[in-house]
């Protein structure tokens, strides 16, 4: 019997982001700083040889622009931005 009052998970998606200024432990710290904790952000992890970032978050709750206006105004604009498959 399923239980109607039971909170569903909410559809998370991850995309990545390169970041070319990243290049640092500072700058990850940043970066994360200004992402984490934003509403419907569940997971950020920085990659400082790849200048990437991968978010998870709830795409009902904040957007991919919301987020990379974030960036940009911590002067870490985004150069690209990529789905994650799978």
């Amino acid at each position: 019997k399923p239980y109607p009052y039971r909170k569903e998970e909410p559809s998370m998606e991850q995309i990545i982001l390169t970041v070319p200024d990243i290049s640092c432990g500072h700058c990850e710290h940043t970066v994360k700083s200004a992402l984490a904790p934003v509403e419907g952000v569940r997971l950020v992890t920085v990659s400082i040889p790849t200048h990437q970032v991968r978010v998870e978050f709830d795409p009902s709750k904040v957007s991919v622009e919301k987020m990379s206006e974030l960036l940009r105004a911590e002067d870490y604009p985004v150069a690209s931005v990529a789905p994650v498959n799978g």
